[in-house]
């Protein structure tokens, strides 16, 4: 029987129950969009059952196709684990493959990571800066740093660090550039823009400051946006412009005085965190839970030292 099991097809079908679309399925299986419609389409002759709802903005699963899902799901994400232990036991130690994006492992993972490497020797951490939610089952990690609403059905997922919003600036611009006393000089300055995609709630963006703060934000005289966060913090480090502040990613910069808050105005929490997630099983194994109590106790002397 297990040498008939379509297995391309059960992994195409899980994919797009997972992630709810055909598009984001092929983007991460790396086929086109048809071919992964074609193996659901002989899925679903092989097993005799309609197993999804396809609908313009998203796919859905029938109660058959979420049963085999899941049970793919499942099984993926077995083997996933036995073949990492094999290759451990292999390598002579355990490599753990960590998925975050790019502006937290630069701005906050990475300044702090030594401290796991010297805690715990033996462990050999891997980072994927990938921005697209990854496939545990698939093997293409074993735990991630999510940024979002926390909404990861099927996942343990631990709130790690809430985030609140501030603009932040080089000290030299502070300094050496049109007054920025206030939130109405911003007239005289460059916007630094991260291009956030959304993930529900309200996106943290410099409108939403603006309006939770009370303020009005007045035409500045020029922006830049920029694709990534860490690109976003950098250029304020290097004096191209304002930029708002995301705590978990300038927290260091403040606190080594690359950058400075210019106004009064107190932080304004955000409707997005980041997250620690993986699968429920996967807290057992040892070197998972080792990096999970260790990146908590970091999170923690983080928020208790975060400049006022």
């Amino acid at each position: 029987m297990l040498t008939t099991l379509p297995y391309a097809a059960l992994r195409a079908f899980e994919a797009v129950v997972r992630l709810k679309g055909f598009s984001r399925a092929a983007d991460e299986l790396g086929m086109s969009q048809s071919a992964v419609s074609q193996h659901v389409r002989l899925l679903e002759d092989w097993t005799g059952q309609r197993l999804l709802i396809r609908g313009a903005r998203a796919s859905h699963p029938t109660d058959e196709g979420e049963r085999l899902a899941q049970a793919v799901a499942e099984g993926l994400g077995r083997i996933g684990e036995i073949c990492h232990d094999l290759r451990s036991r292999g390598t002579g130690g355990v490599t753990l493959a960590v998925s975050c994006l790019p502006g937290f492992a630069i701005n906050w993972l990475f300044p702090r990571l030594i401290r796991f490497d010297q805690l715990h020797p033996g462990i050999s951490v891997s980072i994927s800066t990938d921005p697209r939610p990854v496939s545990f089952a698939g093997g293409e990690a074993d735990l991630a740093i999510r940024y979002g609403m926390g909404r990861y059905p099927g996942l343990h997922v631990r709130r790690l660090l809430g985030e609140s919003l501030t603009p932040v600036c080089a000290p030299a611009l502070l300094r050496d550039g049109p007054a920025l006393h206030s939130p109405a000089d911003l007239a005289r300055h460059t916007l630094l823009v991260d291009e956030l995609k959304p993930v529900g709630g309200r996106l943290p963006n410099w409108e939403f400051w603006a309006a939770q703060s009370g303020v009005t934000l007045p035409r500045p005289a020029r922006m830049r946006r920029f694709g990534q966060s860490n690109m976003v913090v950098q250029a304020a480090i290097e004096g191209l412009g304002v930029a708002l502040g995301r705590d978990a990613l300038v927290m260091d910069a403040l606190a080594d005085g690359l950058l400075v808050r210019p106004f009064a105005q107190a932080p304004v929490p955000s409707d997005y965190a980041f997250w620690f997630v993986c699968p429920e099983p996967a807290l057992e194994r040892p070197a998972i839970r080792a990096f999970h109590d260790w990146v908590f106790a970091e999170a923690s002397a983080a928020a208790s030292d975060k400049p006022d």
